[in-house]
């Protein structure tokens, strides 16, 4: 039997997009390739900021995956891993930052001549497709840029998908509050259904009774349906006259 589609429905998790489709977790795994290659490339062996940056960069990644894939069951595990990778990219940032200060070279803001370039590039689809051939011909002053730029691309979308985050949570609730009233309306719903078919039964001509009519008292009289006792009955009437 088909459920009947005004029923409410029996599941109260949230289906989400896998965190692969999201922009942003796009844009930390590019940050994370090129991290990797520029502190093999540009730091020396046994330094401690490679370390500190592949982690950073690895868990601005990996947050974004495990707080994608906690949301079902936990809107405040979701919240806090989404800021925790916006946390860890930020510390990836001030390393870049550091790199570019102690070394003397620029950091390209709005004035610089590349600087619209590389934004465009980096906001691009085309990154995604090619940024593994673009980085070995770059040098540690642009690929630094690159990165810096990408970072503040990836920390303003999870900017935004905080707010987000906050907002569904306000209007949806948390998993018990779904929990409980997927419950609810489930027992309403069973509540309704037993009322209706009450009703239904009331009004249907052939579930009347049909003792109420003569005829049928009549028809159940066993005297009534046995010729022998009624002309027995008979003849007694005419031996009293």
């Amino acid at each position: 039997m088909k459920p009947n589609n005004q029923d409410p429905p029996k599941t109260f998790l949230p289906q989400h997009g896998h965190y692969r489709h999201l922009r942003v977790y796009q844009v930390t795994e590019i940050i994370y390739d090129i991290t990797f290659y520029f502190t093999q490339h540009y730091l020396q062996k046994g330094d401690r900021t490679i370390d500190q940056m592949v982690q950073a960069a690895r868990s601005g990644k990996q947050n974004i995956a495990e707080g994608n894939q906690a949301a079902a069951t936990s809107s405040e595990t979701e919240i806090k891993l989404t800021n925790v990778a916006k946390a860890s990219l930020e510390e990836l940032l001030d390393d870049y930052e550091d790199y570019l200060r102690v070394r003397n070279l620029p950091q390209w803001g709005n004035l610089h001549p590349r600087y619209e370039k590389m934004r465009q590039y980096a906001k691009s689809e085309q990154i995604k497709n090619n940024y593994a051939q673009v980085v070995q011909k770059m040098n540690d002053e642009e690929i630094a840029n690159l990165s810096i730029t990408l970072i503040h691309q990836a920390m303003y979308m999870l900017h935004k998908l905080l707010i987000t985050m906050q907002e569904r949570f306000v209007t949806e609730g948390g998993i018990k509050e779904r929990m409980f009233q997927a419950r609810v309306n489930y027992r309403n719903s069973q509540s309704h259904q037993s009322n209706q078919n009450n009703q239904s039964n009331q009004s249907n001509p052939n579930t009347l009774n049909v003792l109420n009519t003569p005829s049928s008292l009549n028809n159940q009289n066993p005297l009534n349906n046995n010729p022998q006792i009624s002309q027995n009955n008979t003849n007694n009437r005419k031996g009293m006259v």
